[in-house]
Protein backbone atom coordinates (compact mmCIF):
# COMPACT_ATOMS: atom_id res chain seq x y z
CA UNK A 1 0.00 0.00 0.00
CA UNK A 2 2.96 2.67 1.00
CA UNK A 3 4.72 1.69 -1.65
CA UNK A 4 2.13 2.43 -4.06
CA UNK A 5 1.63 5.34 -2.48
CA UNK A 6 5.39 6.58 -3.33
CA UNK A 7 5.14 5.32 -6.61
CA UNK A 8 2.24 7.46 -7.61
CA UNK A 9 4.03 10.54 -6.09
CA UNK A 10 7.27 9.65 -7.94
CA UNK A 11 5.59 9.68 -11.05
CA UNK A 12 3.85 13.27 -9.90
CA UNK A 13 6.97 14.63 -9.20
CA UNK A 14 8.33 13.85 -12.97
CA UNK A 15 5.10 15.04 -14.37
CA UNK A 16 5.82 18.10 -12.96
CA UNK A 17 9.53 17.72 -13.46
CA UNK A 18 10.19 18.47 -10.38
CA UNK A 19 13.96 17.09 -8.89
CA UNK A 20 12.12 15.38 -5.59
CA UNK A 21 9.84 16.61 -2.73
CA UNK A 22 11.02 17.72 0.98
CA UNK A 23 8.55 16.76 3.39
CA UNK A 24 7.93 17.53 7.29
CA UNK A 25 7.41 15.10 9.82
CA UNK A 26 3.94 15.66 9.75
CA UNK A 27 0.77 13.95 7.75
CA UNK A 28 1.99 13.37 4.63
CA UNK A 29 5.37 11.83 5.69
CA UNK A 30 2.32 9.53 7.63
CA UNK A 31 0.77 8.97 4.65
CA UNK A 32 3.58 8.15 2.36
CA UNK A 33 6.06 5.88 4.64
CA UNK A 34 3.94 5.03 8.10
CA UNK A 35 6.40 7.59 9.94
CA UNK A 36 4.37 9.68 12.37
CA UNK A 37 6.23 12.19 14.27
CA UNK A 38 5.43 15.48 16.63
CA UNK A 39 7.54 18.27 14.83
CA UNK A 40 9.77 19.53 17.51
CA UNK A 41 13.02 21.69 18.02
CA UNK A 42 15.51 19.10 16.21
CA UNK A 43 15.37 19.04 12.49
CA UNK A 44 13.71 16.26 10.76
CA UNK A 45 12.98 16.36 7.17
CA UNK A 46 12.57 13.37 4.35
CA UNK A 47 13.81 13.61 0.87
CA UNK A 48 12.02 11.99 -2.01
CA UNK A 49 14.29 12.10 -5.31
CA UNK A 50 11.55 12.06 -8.52
CA UNK A 51 14.59 9.25 -10.04
CA UNK A 52 12.78 6.65 -8.00
CA UNK A 53 15.95 5.68 -5.21
CA UNK A 54 15.25 4.57 -2.05
CA UNK A 55 13.96 8.42 0.17
CA UNK A 56 16.71 9.61 2.69
CA UNK A 57 15.61 11.06 6.08
CA UNK A 58 17.46 13.40 8.15
CA UNK A 59 16.30 12.27 11.93
CA UNK A 60 17.78 12.89 15.44
CA UNK A 61 19.69 10.01 16.19
CA UNK A 62 17.26 9.33 19.42
CA UNK A 63 14.61 8.50 16.95
CA UNK A 64 16.79 6.37 14.40
CA UNK A 65 15.90 3.17 16.12
CA UNK A 66 12.00 3.73 16.24
CA UNK A 67 11.80 5.20 12.60
CA UNK A 68 13.60 2.21 11.52
CA UNK A 69 11.44 -0.22 12.45
CA UNK A 70 8.05 1.44 11.80
CA UNK A 71 9.20 3.00 8.09
CA UNK A 72 6.23 0.89 5.67
CA UNK A 73 8.89 1.59 2.54
CA UNK A 74 13.03 1.42 2.20
CA UNK A 75 14.34 4.66 3.50
CA UNK A 76 17.97 6.00 3.86
CA UNK A 77 18.34 7.04 7.51
CA UNK A 78 20.80 10.11 8.59
CA UNK A 79 20.73 10.32 12.15
CA UNK A 80 22.24 13.14 13.92
CA UNK A 81 23.47 14.09 17.59
CA UNK A 82 22.51 16.73 19.36
CA UNK A 83 26.29 18.01 19.87
CA UNK A 84 26.95 18.20 16.38
CA UNK A 85 23.86 19.45 14.80
CA UNK A 86 21.69 17.86 11.67
CA UNK A 87 24.07 20.05 8.74
CA UNK A 88 26.62 17.66 8.06
CA UNK A 89 23.30 14.77 8.30
CA UNK A 90 21.56 17.06 5.66
CA UNK A 91 24.65 17.26 3.18
CA UNK A 92 24.73 14.16 3.02
CA UNK A 93 20.97 13.24 2.76
CA UNK A 94 20.95 16.01 0.02
CA UNK A 95 24.32 14.04 -1.86
CA UNK A 96 22.53 10.80 -1.52
CA UNK A 97 19.39 12.22 -2.93
CA UNK A 98 20.32 14.26 -5.87
CA UNK A 99 23.77 13.80 -6.06
CA UNK A 100 27.33 15.26 -5.32
CA UNK A 101 26.22 18.58 -7.25
CA UNK A 102 22.91 19.45 -5.95
CA UNK A 103 23.07 23.44 -7.10
CA UNK A 104 19.86 24.96 -8.82
CA UNK A 105 17.71 21.58 -8.06
CA UNK A 106 13.67 22.09 -7.91
CA UNK A 107 11.98 20.81 -5.11
CA UNK A 108 8.17 20.51 -4.44
CA UNK A 109 8.18 21.99 -0.25
CA UNK A 110 4.89 21.97 2.11
CA UNK A 111 4.11 25.75 2.28
CA UNK A 112 1.63 25.38 4.68
CA UNK A 113 3.87 22.82 7.01
CA UNK A 114 7.83 23.58 6.42
CA UNK A 115 8.74 26.17 8.63
CA UNK A 116 11.52 29.13 8.09
CA UNK A 117 14.36 26.60 10.22
CA UNK A 118 13.99 24.02 7.78
CA UNK A 119 13.71 26.24 4.50
CA UNK A 120 16.62 27.57 5.61
CA UNK A 121 18.74 24.47 6.32
CA UNK A 122 17.36 23.11 2.90
CA UNK A 123 18.99 26.48 1.30
CA UNK A 124 22.24 26.10 3.01
CA UNK A 125 22.44 22.46 1.83
CA UNK A 126 20.76 22.91 -2.15
CA UNK A 127 22.55 25.86 -3.35
CA UNK A 128 20.10 28.10 -6.22
CA UNK A 129 17.67 26.03 -4.47
CA UNK A 130 14.32 26.54 -6.65
CA UNK A 131 10.75 25.69 -4.50
CA UNK A 132 7.28 24.89 -5.78
CA UNK A 133 4.20 24.05 -3.42
CA UNK A 134 3.81 20.81 -2.98
CA UNK A 135 0.49 21.28 -1.86
CA UNK A 136 -1.89 20.19 -4.82
CA UNK A 137 0.19 16.76 -5.88
CA UNK A 138 -0.01 15.63 -2.06
CA UNK A 139 -3.60 16.48 -1.87
CA UNK A 140 -4.36 14.83 -5.49
CA UNK A 141 -2.76 11.93 -4.05
CA UNK A 142 -4.46 12.07 -0.41
CA UNK A 143 -7.79 13.55 -1.65
CA UNK A 144 -9.64 9.48 -2.41
CA UNK A 145 -9.47 7.11 0.37
CA UNK A 146 -8.84 3.59 0.27
CA UNK A 147 -10.28 0.84 1.17
CA UNK A 148 -8.11 0.13 4.69
CA UNK A 149 -8.34 4.35 5.80
CA UNK A 150 -12.02 4.28 5.08
CA UNK A 151 -12.21 0.96 7.53
CA UNK A 152 -10.40 3.33 10.08
CA UNK A 153 -12.78 6.01 9.60
CA UNK A 154 -15.41 4.21 9.76
CA UNK A 155 -14.54 2.98 13.32
CA UNK A 156 -13.31 6.49 14.10
CA UNK A 157 -17.02 7.30 13.53
CA UNK A 158 -18.30 4.62 15.51
CA UNK A 159 -16.54 5.44 18.48
CA UNK A 160 -17.32 9.02 18.37
CA UNK A 161 -20.91 8.48 18.26
CA UNK A 162 -20.97 6.27 20.98
CA UNK A 163 -19.72 8.49 22.97
CA UNK A 164 -21.88 11.69 22.05
CA UNK A 165 -24.73 9.32 22.77
CA UNK A 166 -23.27 8.86 25.99
CA UNK A 167 -22.29 12.75 26.54
CA UNK A 168 -25.89 13.89 25.40
CA UNK A 169 -27.18 11.75 28.03
CA UNK A 170 -25.61 12.74 30.86
CA UNK A 171 -25.84 16.94 29.87
CA UNK A 172 -28.17 18.86 32.24
CA UNK A 173 -28.42 22.34 33.20
CA UNK A 174 -26.22 23.93 35.70
CA UNK A 175 -23.05 21.95 34.21
CA UNK A 176 -20.14 23.93 32.83
CA UNK A 177 -18.88 23.93 28.99
CA UNK A 178 -15.63 22.71 30.26
CA UNK A 179 -17.77 20.00 32.82
CA UNK A 180 -19.67 18.50 29.55
CA UNK A 181 -16.29 19.45 27.44
CA UNK A 182 -14.21 17.12 29.89
CA UNK A 183 -17.18 14.23 29.85
CA UNK A 184 -17.35 14.21 26.04
CA UNK A 185 -12.94 13.76 26.22
CA UNK A 186 -13.73 10.70 28.61
CA UNK A 187 -16.06 9.36 26.51
CA UNK A 188 -14.29 9.37 23.41
CA UNK A 189 -11.05 7.70 25.32
CA UNK A 190 -13.48 5.37 27.06
CA UNK A 191 -14.83 4.10 23.83
CA UNK A 192 -11.73 2.94 21.95
CA UNK A 193 -10.37 6.06 20.82
CA UNK A 194 -6.64 6.98 20.32
CA UNK A 195 -7.45 10.27 20.93
CA UNK A 196 -9.74 12.91 20.65
CA UNK A 197 -9.13 14.34 17.05
CA UNK A 198 -9.14 18.03 18.25
CA UNK A 199 -10.17 19.67 21.28
CA UNK A 200 -13.88 19.64 21.36
CA UNK A 201 -16.07 22.91 20.95
CA UNK A 202 -18.98 22.81 23.62
CA UNK A 203 -20.64 26.18 23.23
CA UNK A 204 -23.73 27.03 24.93
CA UNK A 205 -26.29 29.93 24.55
CA UNK A 206 -24.67 33.35 23.28
CA UNK A 207 -21.37 31.43 22.98
CA UNK A 208 -23.03 29.23 20.07
CA UNK A 209 -22.88 32.16 18.05
CA UNK A 210 -18.96 31.81 17.59
CA UNK A 211 -18.22 28.54 15.12
CA UNK A 212 -14.84 28.07 17.39
CA UNK A 213 -15.46 28.73 20.80
CA UNK A 214 -13.64 28.63 23.45
CA UNK A 215 -15.11 26.56 26.02
CA UNK A 216 -16.15 28.19 29.19
CA UNK A 217 -17.24 27.91 32.79
CA UNK A 218 -20.30 29.63 31.39
CA UNK A 219 -23.46 27.02 32.86
CA UNK A 220 -25.51 25.44 30.57
CA UNK A 221 -28.98 27.24 31.56
CA UNK A 222 -32.97 26.32 30.14
CA UNK A 223 -33.73 27.51 26.94
CA UNK A 224 -30.44 27.25 25.57
CA UNK A 225 -29.08 25.84 22.50
CA UNK A 226 -25.70 24.07 22.75
CA UNK A 227 -23.46 23.09 19.72
CA UNK A 228 -21.03 19.94 20.28
CA UNK A 229 -18.11 20.01 17.91
CA UNK A 230 -16.01 16.56 18.78
CA UNK A 231 -14.18 13.68 16.62
CA UNK A 232 -11.95 10.61 17.64
CA UNK A 233 -8.76 9.71 16.24
CA UNK A 234 -8.44 5.65 15.71
CA UNK A 235 -5.01 4.55 13.78
CA UNK A 236 -4.43 7.88 12.46
CA UNK A 237 -7.65 8.54 10.64
CA UNK A 238 -10.10 11.02 12.32
CA UNK A 239 -13.95 11.59 12.48
CA UNK A 240 -15.67 14.98 13.08
CA UNK A 241 -19.12 15.86 14.05
CA UNK A 242 -21.50 17.99 15.26
CA UNK A 243 -24.81 17.89 17.28
CA UNK A 244 -26.59 20.72 18.29
CA UNK A 245 -28.82 20.07 21.54
CA UNK A 246 -31.78 22.20 23.45
CA UNK A 247 -31.52 22.39 27.08
CA UNK A 248 -35.40 22.11 27.42
CA UNK A 249 -37.69 23.38 25.07
CA UNK A 250 -35.79 25.81 22.87
CA UNK A 251 -37.63 29.20 21.59
CA UNK A 252 -38.99 30.31 18.83
CA UNK A 253 -36.28 31.69 17.00
CA UNK A 254 -33.91 28.76 18.13
CA UNK A 255 -36.09 26.23 16.90
CA UNK A 256 -36.65 28.00 13.69
CA UNK A 257 -32.69 28.56 12.75
CA UNK A 258 -31.95 24.92 13.70
CA UNK A 259 -34.98 23.96 11.70
CA UNK A 260 -33.38 25.98 8.86
CA UNK A 261 -29.69 24.39 9.46
CA UNK A 262 -31.25 20.75 9.69
CA UNK A 263 -32.96 21.34 5.86
CA UNK A 264 -28.94 22.75 4.82
CA UNK A 265 -27.63 20.10 6.14
CA UNK A 266 -29.90 17.43 4.12
CA UNK A 267 -29.39 19.79 1.29
CA UNK A 268 -26.03 19.60 1.29
CA UNK A 269 -25.46 15.65 1.29
CA UNK A 270 -27.89 15.39 -1.21
CA UNK A 271 -26.47 17.18 -3.34
CA UNK A 272 -22.69 14.97 -3.21
CA UNK A 273 -22.18 12.67 -5.51
CA UNK A 274 -19.36 12.07 -8.24
CA UNK A 275 -18.64 14.85 -10.62
CA UNK A 276 -20.25 17.13 -7.95
CA UNK A 277 -17.91 19.87 -6.99
CA UNK A 278 -17.17 21.70 -2.78
CA UNK A 279 -19.01 24.64 -4.77
CA UNK A 280 -22.10 23.12 -5.72
CA UNK A 281 -22.49 21.56 -2.24
CA UNK A 282 -21.97 24.66 -0.60
CA UNK A 283 -24.48 26.50 -3.19
CA UNK A 284 -26.89 23.76 -2.43
CA UNK A 285 -26.87 24.27 1.34
CA UNK A 286 -26.58 27.44 1.52
CA UNK A 287 -29.32 28.27 -0.52
CA UNK A 288 -32.00 26.88 2.08
CA UNK A 289 -30.18 29.43 4.96
CA UNK A 290 -30.78 32.06 2.36
CA UNK A 291 -33.77 31.42 1.33
CA UNK A 292 -34.95 31.33 5.00
CA UNK A 293 -33.44 34.63 5.52
CA UNK A 294 -30.66 34.15 7.28
CA UNK A 295 -27.89 33.54 4.64
CA UNK A 296 -25.87 36.73 5.92
CA UNK A 297 -25.33 34.48 9.82
CA UNK A 298 -23.87 31.36 7.62
CA UNK A 299 -20.11 32.90 8.14
CA UNK A 300 -18.08 29.92 6.97
CA UNK A 301 -17.69 27.09 4.32
CA UNK A 302 -20.04 24.18 4.03
CA UNK A 303 -17.39 21.55 4.88
CA UNK A 304 -13.55 20.69 4.23
CA UNK A 305 -12.26 17.25 3.90
CA UNK A 306 -10.31 15.33 6.30
CA UNK A 307 -8.55 11.74 6.62
CA UNK A 308 -5.14 12.08 8.69
CA UNK A 309 -5.89 15.63 9.46
CA UNK A 310 -9.16 17.16 10.47
CA UNK A 311 -8.97 19.78 7.67
CA UNK A 312 -7.88 18.73 4.43
CA UNK A 313 -8.80 19.68 0.67
CA UNK A 314 -11.47 19.18 -0.50
CA UNK A 315 -12.94 22.66 0.38
CA UNK A 316 -16.82 22.68 -0.05
CA UNK A 317 -17.15 26.03 -0.65
CA UNK A 318 -17.86 28.69 -3.13
CA UNK A 319 -15.11 28.76 -6.04
CA UNK A 320 -13.60 25.03 -5.83
CA UNK A 321 -14.98 23.36 -8.90
CA UNK A 322 -12.84 20.49 -9.10
CA UNK A 323 -15.21 17.68 -9.27
CA UNK A 324 -14.95 15.07 -6.39
CA UNK A 325 -13.93 11.45 -7.26
CA UNK A 326 -15.04 8.55 -5.34
CA UNK A 327 -13.83 7.63 -2.51
CA UNK A 328 -13.54 11.62 -1.23
CA UNK A 329 -14.29 11.97 2.53
CA UNK A 330 -15.46 15.38 3.37
CA UNK A 331 -18.02 17.06 6.27
CA UNK A 332 -20.98 18.74 5.07
CA UNK A 333 -21.89 21.05 8.42
CA UNK A 334 -23.98 24.28 7.84
CA UNK A 335 -24.57 26.54 10.42
CA UNK A 336 -26.38 29.84 11.40
CA UNK A 337 -25.27 32.07 14.09
CA UNK A 338 -26.98 35.26 15.40
CA UNK A 339 -24.81 37.17 17.56
CA UNK A 340 -25.53 37.43 21.01
CA UNK A 341 -28.16 35.47 20.87
CA UNK A 342 -27.62 31.82 20.07
CA UNK A 343 -26.17 29.48 16.55
CA UNK A 344 -26.47 26.03 15.49
CA UNK A 345 -24.73 23.66 13.77
CA UNK A 346 -24.95 20.26 12.26
CA UNK A 347 -22.47 18.38 10.88
CA UNK A 348 -21.74 15.20 9.40
CA UNK A 349 -19.05 13.17 7.75
CA UNK A 350 -19.47 12.32 3.86
CA UNK A 351 -17.90 9.87 1.60
CA UNK A 352 -18.21 9.77 -2.24
CA UNK A 353 -19.49 6.52 -3.77
CA UNK A 354 -19.95 5.04 -7.28
CA UNK A 355 -22.90 6.33 -7.81
CA UNK A 356 -23.97 9.00 -5.23
CA UNK A 357 -22.79 9.64 -1.70
CA UNK A 358 -23.02 7.82 1.75
CA UNK A 359 -23.18 9.82 5.03
CA UNK A 360 -20.79 7.99 7.60
CA UNK A 361 -22.18 9.63 10.75
CA UNK A 362 -25.66 8.53 10.95
CA UNK A 363 -26.36 9.80 14.60
CA UNK A 364 -29.83 11.59 14.71
CA UNK A 365 -30.11 14.80 12.98
CA UNK A 366 -33.42 15.49 14.75
CA UNK A 367 -33.39 18.54 17.87
CA UNK A 368 -32.74 16.35 21.02
CA UNK A 369 -33.93 18.43 23.72
CA UNK A 370 -32.29 17.49 27.26
CA UNK A 371 -34.10 17.62 30.15
CA UNK A 372 -33.95 21.19 31.87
Amino acid sequence: MHSQRLQHLIEALRDQRLDGLALMPDANLAYLSGLSFHPGKRLTLALVPADGAPPCCVIPALEHGRAGAAARIPMRFFPWHDAEGPAAALAAAVAAAFGPDARGRTLAIEYAAMRVMELRALEAALPDLRTRDATPILADLRMVKDAAELAAIEQAVRIVESALERTIAQIRAGMTERQVSRLCSETILAAGADSESFENIVASGPNAANPHHSNSDRPLQPGDLVILDCGARYQGYISDITRTVAIGAPGDVARRIYDLVLRANAAGRAAARPGASGAAIDAAARAVIEQGGYGAHFIHRTGHGFGLETHEPPNIVAGNDEPLRPGTTFTVEPGIYLPGVTGARIEDDVVITADGARSLTTFARELRIVEA
